[in-house]
């Protein structure tokens, strides 16, 4: 099978189409042959020795496609069955691959592989986000950073059909129309306009109480003074770089601040709870409130062009990889 791997830590040229063999799975595992892949930020992260990986490895971490073989002990899948992931062990990059039974969640019959690839992760990333580390509540104004981006495109949209009012930053005005069509109500240009400055003239000087930021040290300190007394900054990536250290007396001085650095897989730790997230997630897609937005498919041997791109800015919505 054809497969994408890095074989030391780098740029987007560390990325190698290789031939390897088709994997078996064990006891509890499944073999997916792969429809569609998704392309997320994190994989930039691994290739990049940011979050460390064993090497040689294929990277990602988000997939769908169909069951075709079952290892012992299965019960939950059987052959022929529509499945995605999102998370665990890294080897999306591939045309199959083997995953854990109970790891995987499957599709309703109005969920597309596509469409399972390019929003799992970034979808659940948004439930968790919106309805769990910081519950958003209707009649509360929220700050998106990267509006237009993978994650940001679904939380401007779930944040608007829970009732709040959304302020969404983005890097140029075809990035701020898109935006605005998927639940943002103000766009704020973050190369033109001071974000903080702008989020207090919205807020008639308030602040937000929450502010989702994905995108780390670039927007870190406007994140912080975008924010009500009490308010919670949810740094949850690091597209620019990793946040600063801070000293806590940063927070009190901000106004008795909260700062948290969360991530997804300590949300969906357990079967239920990734049944869960899936589940809602699937269930305000079937409401017609979120839409997913695939801008972006390279073919699985483009890897490298396709992380060229995220990391010069140069895609909005989701991108997948074609197998």
């Amino acid at each position: 099978m054809r497969a994408v791997q890095i074989q030391r830590i780098g740029g987007p040229e560390v990325l190698e189409v290789v031939d390897l063999p088709m994997p078996s799975p064990g006891p509890g595992e499944i073999l997916i042959r792969h429809e569609a892949i998704g392309l997320n930020f994190i994989d930039t992260y691994h290739r990049s020795g940011l979050y460390p990986a064993k090497l040689p490895t294929v990277l990602g971490t988000e997939g769908a496609g169909v069951v075709e073989a079952v290892g012992e002990g299965v019960s939950r899948f059987v052959v022929g069955d529509r499945v995605g992931y999102a998370g665990g062990n890294l080897g999306a990059y591939a045309q199959a691959r083997v995953y854990k039974a109970d790891r995987a969640v499957a599709l309703p019959e109005t969920i597309t592989p596509d469409v399972a690839a390019a929003v799992l992760l970034k979808g659940m990333t948004a439930e968790f986000l919106l309805r769990r580390c910081y519950r958003v509540q209707a009649g509360q104004t929220i700050l998106v950073h990267a509006a237009a981006g993978g994650v940001g495109l679904i939380l401007s949209q779930w944040a608007k059909a829970l009732g709040a009012r959304v302020i969404g930053t983005v890097g140029d005005r075809s990035k701020a129309e898109l935006a605005s069509a998927h639940g943002c109500d103000h766009v704020i240009l973050y190369n033109e306009e001071d974000v903080a400055a702008r989020v207090r003239e919205i807020t008639g000087g308030a602040g937000v109480p929450v502010v989702y930021d994905g995108v780390g040290a670039a927007t870190f300190e406007a994140s912080l003074n975008s924010l009500a007394r009490r308010g919670m900054l949810v740094n949850f990536g690091n597209a620019s770089g990793l946040a600063p250290a801070i000293p806590p007396a940063r927070l009190a001085q901000g106004g008795s601040l909260f700062l948290t650095r969360p991530g997804l897989f300590d949300y969906i730790a357990t079967r239920e709870e990734l049944d869960e997230s899936a589940a809602a997630l699937f269930a305000v897609m079937a409401s017609g409130a979120v839409k997913v937005e695939i801008a972006q498919r390279f073919p699985l041997d483009q890897a490298r062009q396709a992380h060229e791109a995220l990391e010069g800015r140069a895609t909005v919505g989701s991108t997948l990889l074609v197998p």
